[in-house]
């Protein structure tokens, strides 16, 4: 046996936690050691493919299984008739009964194109894809509706994880006594969060135990809702995911883990699904379009008397999820009459899912875009008038703010970014053919935490080990945990060594709601520092070494209530041909007050992957919905367009320090925050630089014409097609798509 180290030995190492570190698991990423999911071997493996409906909304009436069952390799079809039964009364992890889409085989219902009728499994994967491609499914079709309007008449509020409507005062009178009103309607369309790794599964009993080795956000919530379905004592489960190729909301319970559990129970041998991108359109949820009306009512100086903030969603005719985009104002900004209201409408569709800044991101599209257009009729700097309207305390909530460093955020982006020099009359900057153009918007979101267990062990070799059942679905996690441990422990990183995607660890928040690394943070501080005082006191540690576990329970229920949020401000110039319609942005800053940061390097790229998807959102991200098939047109990465390398020139992300002396933690959630606002600023800016509002995104070159008209083409702007005029060109910067 061996003592543990101790402060008197050696000096203690410089801190951790605020220094760059590279991703701990880096190199076995680039090398291909990480197994993903769907390539985690496993011996005597079947594969199963799901075959999706093929109409909107019926009944299956036949299917045709004893040709496929007859091709080589196939094993068994898996359908209505013949699955095994699974329970859905029970409320799940986030406090919501489970979507029954991944109740999938328990009746001959169809409730929209892409539902799951059956699963074919065979020997080997394209043996299981040629057969659930040659099932013959009969259907008794019924008429659908997919069409999302917001004046839809079975529009309803819904709570949602928070309430649907919240007022107070008069709205009417105080619009009607304001001096300056904004009364307009924005609108984002249906928009899918496809991580580069597809969602996969593989499940199997070993020893009376059900094993799935998955692609998730949480294996906590994965074995609760499996063990809820299948009706089994959580002990008799477990679930791993060690490397999650991305996540964004979509990778909590789905059809296909579901399916494969099914299968393995049936076949007594381990099965793996996985699904492909067009069924990802389908299967892995996806943001709802939102029609949102904004009413602001303010004085001559700017301050704000009301503010009408009422937002409406789709959902499926199964599961009521509800896109919360009005939350959004009943932080950002109070009134005398403050009324919002959030509200969905059950279509024939796929049930929409959490997707990165879920509410937040459409809503403050809407909000921002208001409180510029406020502004101008107001004649006030849109920044000043936001500093002015800065709440003391929860507009709806009352509750004071646990930080609320926004001010400094604006005023520190406003001196990177060049505010000062602006001209805020539109349509005045051009160079060559473009038009430019600046913009602003504010940016938040919840900075919230949940119990979570970890375990820390002191090894004799003067190493450290964390297990904890965190998920890394690429944001450095797992880094970022390293270094919170070894402060915490007093020993440089290289010793620590952190094991998370087990639920094997013990119970722990998922990778969502920007509270993952947060809510592991503090599990892992706390067992880690009950560790170092013990160690302190010369302990000899055993070959099996020292365990310390910890559960925060107890000490997130002692929280004071609070407002607890990352605050950021946006900035965003960019060009507009008007000839063509082709909008390019030429650079965004983000400034965030975001508590404290655990490592720059991976914290830098979360905030810059959320501000370039804000310039998706804006330019290019839309799924159209087929009335007459009920599906998304071109439902894959050719059809669905993203931002790329050639839309992303210049995105730079930095913070300010932002700490609360209240908080033990002191982190805050940064996956979700950079997306927030980032639609509105472009938009802003594209108002800037042309003149004209665009209330409906994407901003698509087609929109950019009609409002301005094809042939408004004058001075220096020509036809599009034409070649650059002289001068035009990056030693002018004439040309934003250099």
């Amino acid at each position: 046996m061996t003592t543990a180290p101790t402060g008197t030995r050696t000096p203690a190492p410089a801190p951790a936690v605020g220094t760059a570190h590279t991703r701990v698991e880096g190199r076995d990423k680039v090398t291909g050691a990480a197994r993903y999911a769907g390539e985690v071997p496993f011996a005597d493996l079947a594969y199963g493919w799901l075959a999706l409906s093929t109409v909107a909304r019926g009944r299956i009436s036949a299917i045709d299984t004893d040709a496929v069952l007859a091709m080589p390799g196939v094993l068994a079809v898996l359908d209505h008739r013949n699955a095994p039964r699974v329970s859905t009364d029970y409320i799940g992890l986030l406090g919501i009964p489970p979507d029954p889409t991944c109740a999938v085989f328990q009746h001959d219902r169809v409730p929209h194109l892409g539902w799951p009728v059956a699963l074919v499994v065979a020997e080997t994967s394209e043996q299981a894809r040629e057969a659930a491609e040659a099932l013959v499914v009969h259907y008794e079709q019924q008429p659908h509706d997919v069409e999302f309007t917001g004046e839809h008449p079975d529009a309803h509020p819904v709570d949602g994880h928070m309430p649907a409507v919240t007022e107070k005062g008069d709205l009417d009178a105080e619009l009607a006594a304001s001096a300056a009103v904004v009364d307009e309607e924005y609108t984002t369309p249906e928009e899918h969060h496809n991580p580069m790794e597809p969602h996969a599964a593989t499940a199997r009993w070993e020893g009376g135990r059900l094993e799935v080795v998955d692609s998730n956000q949480g294996a906590t919530w994965v074995i609760g809702e499996l063990a809820n379905l299948f009706s089994l004592d959580p002990a008799a489960v477990r679930v791993r995911s060690e490397h999650v190729g991305g996540g964004f909301g979509s990778k909590g319970v789905r059809a296909h883990q579901v399916a494969a559990v099914m299968a393995a129970t049936v076949l007594q041998r381990p099965v793996r699904v996985v699904l492909t991108r067009r069924q990802m359109f389908s299967l892995a949820g996806y943001r709802s379009p939102t029609t949102q009306h904004v009413r602001l009512g303010a004085d001559t100086d700017g301050r704000l008397r009301a503010l009408e903030h009422r937002s409406v969603s789709l959902t499926s005719t199964v599961h009521e999820f509800v896109e919360p985009s009005a939350g959004v104002a009943r932080v950002m900004y109070d009134a005398d009459a403050h009324h919002t209201a959030n509200r969905v409408v059950p279509l024939d569709v796929p049930t929409p899912t959490f997707m990165r800044a879920p509410g937040e991101a459409p809503g403050s599209f809407a909000l921002e875009a208001a409180l510029d257009e406020l502004a101008e009729k107001c004649g006030i700097d849109p920044i000043e008038l936001r500093l002015r309207n800065e709440p003391d305390k929860g507009p709806v909530s009352g509750l004071p703010f646990a930080g609320r460093n926004l001010a400094a955020c604006f005023r520190e982006g406003a001196r990177r970014f060049g505010w000062a020099d602006r001209d805020p009359r539109p349509r005045l900057r051009r160079e060559g053919r473009w038009l430019l153009g600046t913009g602003t918007a504010a940016a938040s979101f919840p900075a919230g935490a949940a119990p979570s267990t970890a375990t820390v062990t002191a090894h004799p070799d003067d190493t450290f080990s964390v297990r904890i059942a965190a998920a890394d679905i690429g944001t450095g996690a797992r880094t970022a945990l390293t270094l919170v441990a070894a402060d915490a422990l007093g020993v440089p990183p290289k010793r620590v060594r952190v094991r998370i995607g087990d639920s094997d660890f013990g119970p722990a928040m998922i990778a969502g709601g920007s509270m993952g690394t947060r809510s592991w943070a503090w599990a892992v501080t706390a067992a880690a520092g009950e560790l170092r005082d013990r160690l302190a006191l010369g302990t000899d540690i055993p070959a099996e070494g020292i365990t310390v576990r910890s559960d925060t329970t107890a000490a997130i229920g002692a929280l004071a209530p609070a407002e607890r949020h990352s605050f950021g401000a946006q900035f965003a110039e960019v060009a507009v041909d008007p000839a063509t319609g082709e909008v390019r942005v030429r650079r965004m800053l983000g400034v965030f007050a975001a508590g404290r940061i655990v490592n720059p390097l991976t914290a830098r790229n979360q905030f810059v992957g959320g501000m370039i998807w804000g310039i998706s959102m804006a330019l290019h991200e839309e799924a159209v919905r087929d009335r007459a098939s009920g599906g998304v047109v071109g439902a894959d990465l050719a059809g669905y367009h993203v931002a790329t390398n050639a839309d992303v020139l210049r995105v730079e992300a930095d913070w300010i320090e932002d700490l609360d002396p209240n908080d033990p933690v002191g982190i805050k959630g940064i996956g979700e925050i950079g997306i927030v606002g980032a639609a509105a600023a472009i938009a802003n800016a594209v108002w800037h630089a042309t003149g004209t509002r665009h209330r409906n995104l994407p901003i698509r070159p087609d929109r950019v014409l009609a409002a301005s008209g094809d042939s408004e083409v004058s001075g220096d702007v020509r036809a599009s097609g034409s070649g650059p005029l002289p001068g035009d060109g990056p030693e002018t910067g004439g040309a934003p798509d250099a």
